[in-house]
Formats: C-alpha cells, structure tokens, sequence
C-alpha cells in the first residue's frame, strides 16, 4: 500500500490519466471515499483519457447505476454504486459481463464480495488545503 499527495483537482486528474494508460481489459479500479472527496473528478478524467476525449461527457451513473464507454481499450463501464439495493442487484446491470472490459467503481463496498479480489482500491481522503486530496493505493504492484 503507498499514498500520494494530490495537491490540486489538476493533479487528481493528471493522476486518473496516468492510470488510464495502465489499465487494460479486465482490471477493477474501486474508488473509495467519501462524498467530494474527487471520486467523480477521478472517474470523468480516466475516461476521458481512456476515450482519448478531453471533452467527452461524463455524467454520474448515480441513477442509472452503470454508464458504459467504447475506448480503443475496449469497454469500460463506469459504476456508482451509492444507490445500490444489495449485491444481488449488480448482476441485473450486467456485472459479470463487464469484467470483461475495464470497471471503474465508485462506492466499491455496496458490491460486497463480489468486487474481483484483484482490484486497485484508491481511497480519497482530505488534504492540506482546500483541493488537496490524499490517495491511498492498494493493489498493481506490478504497475506502479
């Protein structure tokens, strides 16, 4: 496990775009954090970098559940699961069938045990200042 200090929303972005090269077909990203920590900004930038897009639109899944992209990397399925009713509730949004592609999951604890065990958790916490955030890593070893 490591931490990095993201001094800025700049920095938390230029970050999610640094993981979006590393990801590949299969992997789990889970965000923890909570609320206005910079989940959202983290996923917005993955994307939009993954989709090679700076302006794409991102909306939060926060009522839909599950938002879902065409990347050159292939799928990748954006999850809010604030809303979620149980873990149950993750295989009628096609939960299985995204592994196949890229997940990127927001509110990662309501899936339960059903979050793959080789997932990279990024927690969000407060900073220094204003929009200075801490991240906590777990996971990727091999990659980061």
């Amino acid at each position: 496990m490591s931490q990095i200090d993201l001094p800025d929303q700049p920095a938390t972005e230029a970050f999610a775009a640094r993981l979006a090269g590393l990801a590949q077909p299969g992997d789990v990203i889970a965000l923890h954090g909570e609320m206005g920590m910079g989940k959202s900004v983290f996923a917005r930038a993955f994307l939009r970098a993954l989709a090679q897009d700076p302006a794409l639109e991102v909306p939060s899944p926060t009522f839909s559940l599950v938002q879902t992209y065409d990347t050159a990397k292939g799928a990748v399925a954006h999850f809010d699961l604030w809303r979620l009713d149980g873990p149950d509730a993750l295989f009628e949004l096609g939960w299985d069938e995204l592994q196949e592609g890229i997940m990127l999951v927001e509110w990662p604890e309501r899936a339960e045990d059903e979050l793959p065990n080789h997932a990279l958790h990024l927690t969000l916490t407060e900073g220094e200042a204003e929009e200075a955030r801490r991240m906590t890593i777990k996971g990727w070893s091999d990659r980061l």
